[in-house]
């Protein structure tokens, strides 16, 4: 019983992974052009996020479980409420984007500090969780320093 609660929890944070993949994946070209400095930054984000996944799914499966391997419907809806929003966007479009990577950093801290808090892992699992959320911690600080500097 107590695995197919951690897996429903890790599944979860799979699918929260999965969102940020596939946002981080809309995110224009142009952006570079205007803020060069943060493309290593940002290929950093997405390897580490492909780790986590695969590290996850592995988690997932040592458990028991299955990975379901897709994204959230919240994470669906807000990448096409951006893509409406981007459509109406007059002006910045660099800045727009990269206020969206941070409200979605921000988003991923709190859902694994969530799942940590939650009661809810196994003490297998909550190692890998509390490196994970590590990892988000250090990403969403750096884009939030970065999205200082843009508006100071």
């Amino acid at each position: 019983m107590e695995n197919k609660i951690t897996v429903s929890v890790l599944n979860e944070l799979l699918h929260i992974t999965n969102d940020r993949i596939e946002g981080f994946e809309k995110v224009e070209g142009k952006v570079w052009e205007k803020y060069p400095d943060i493309k290593a930054e940002y290929d950093r984000m997405i390897s580490q996020s492909k780790m986590m996944k695969n590290e996850l799914i592995n988690q997932i499966k040592e458990l028991g479980g299955e990975a379901d391997d897709s994204t959230s419907m919240a994470g669906s809806i807000h990448r096409t409420w951006i893509d409406i929003k981007n459509s109406f966007t007059i002006g910045n479009i660099e800045d727009s984007t990269l206020a969206n990577v941070v409200f979605g950093e921000k988003a991923a801290v709190e859902a694994y500090q969530n799942a940590l808090e939650s009661g809810k892992l196994l003490p297998e699992s909550v190692d890998l969780i509390t490196e994970h959320l590590h990892s988000l911690k250090v990403s969403y600080k750096q884009f939030q320093k970065i999205e200082e500097y843009r508006n100071g």
